[in-house]
């Protein structure tokens, strides 16, 4: 039977008649989302609903405890002064759980966006279950410390390195061979007592990236997930692009086999320094101390140059993104590295080249994909 975390929510988040919340309170939090401090008498003007319409919408999920009302702002006209709007944090939080082939990330999430925690547990040498054990053991401790209810958690957000299959099945990379082709959602639902939201690790970064980075001014734009693998996703008009089986982003399938291993995967990075004697045990301890003057650095960006640079193309001709974001577990320096040796075959016409999309370094300094798996809970639900 196939697995969705909806049927599971609480019964103290449903509305009456079923359901967090209906089509036009969706669209209302939304953009509150997009726009806290919103005055309540500003939201007509963003909606085809009535001001009476929207006025009802806005009381009854304040009612609920979704939306909280703030200060008038200042100077807003005559008559009666309207409320601020911003969504409520303490009507729920979730918990965002990112597995990469060294580490587990973790980030509890407030349903305004606030992160109230993050950590991570060490991947390596440990057994699924002794690493769920684990996630299981900080995420208590995390509730203890913030004072958080069993009450108002809404859900996890689940996300794995690994192209999807079916249901809440993925084909994760050899270090996560464990956690492969299995179906995650009910084996997590049954281990942490939550309905369980699953996704591909690029693709909830891609999310993060869309809602608290690059994506809060600019609507379309392609997501580059540099991590043990190397895949990513697609962002148009501000929602991310699944498609026909989930897997829309996953760049790596435009490879052979043997082109396959001059990608920009930092499983090779990591193996061509320890072919020249730096020692990096791990990508997350790379991210945390690269340095671009190690021997073979240099080498393997001018190696995977040719491939990263179609790529870079083939996503422009295709897709037409305003931007090209460089993000997951990608270092600065490296990232820069990368951009600066990007080959952009253009064939100006009468003079005149194509408008070229930005290429941007994510703005996003912690695990993304964690904070993606944690938001993707209340993007299902809510907004």
């Amino acid at each position: 039977m196939a697995y969705f975390p909806e049927p599971l929510i609480g019964r103290n988040f449903l509305r009456e008649g079923g359901g967090t919340v209906s089509s036009n309170e969706r669209d209302l939090l939304k953009l509150i989302w997009r726009n806290p401090g919103l005055s309540r008498s500003e939201v007509t003007a963003h909606t085809d609903l009535t001001q009476q319409s929207v006025y009802r919408i806005i009381d009854q999920l304040e009612e609920r405890g979704i939306v909280s009302f703030g200060s008038p702002k200042p100077g807003a006209g005559r008559g009666q002064p309207s409320p601020t709007l911003r969504l409520n944090g303490r009507h729920a939080y979730s918990c965002g759980i990112s597995v990469n082939t060294d580490v587990i990330g973790i980030c509890l999430m407030d349903i305004s966006g606030n992160v109230l925690a993050e950590s991570s547990v060490v991947l390596r040498e440990r057994t699924m279950a002794e690493a769920l054990a684990l996630v299981r053991e900080q995420l208590s401790e995390h509730q203890k410390a913030n004072d958080l209810s069993e009450e108002t958690f809404f859900g996890i957000g689940f996300a794995i390195a690994g192209f999807h299959v079916s249901g809440t099945r993925y084909n994760a990379p050899l270090p996560l061979h464990e956690w492969s082709l299995i179906e995650l959602g009910p084996l997590l639902t049954e281990f942490f007592g939550k309905p369980v939201w699953v996704q591909n690790g690029a693709k909830t970064g891609t999310v993060a990236e869309s809602m608290f980075g690059a994506g809060r001014y600019i609507k379309h734009f392609a997501y580059l997930s540099f991590n043990y693998g190397f895949g990513g996703g697609l962002v148009s008009n501000g929602e991310l692009l699944h498609n026909g089986i989930g897997n829309a982003g996953e760049f790596s399938g435009i490879y052979d086999p043997e082109e396959s291993k001059r990608r920009p995967a930092l499983q090779y990075l990591i193996e061509r320094l320890t072919q020249n004697g730096v020692d990096v045990p791990s990508i997350s301890y790379m991210r945390k101390h690269f340095d671009p003057k190690w021997p073979g650095v240099a080498e393997w960006v001018d190696e995977v140059t040719p491939a990263y640079s179609r790529l870079i193309n083939a996503i422009w001709a295709i897709f037409d993104p305003q931007a090209i974001v460089f993000g997951g577990q990608v270092p600065y320096l490296l990232a820069q590295m990368l951009i600066d040796r990007t080959e952009i075959y253009d064939r100006p016409r009468y003079g005149v080249p194509r408008p070229r999309p930005k290429l941007i370094i994510t703005e996003i300094s912690s695990d993304a994909s964690a904070m993606g798996a944690a938001i993707a809970p209340f993007k299902s639900a809510y907004y």
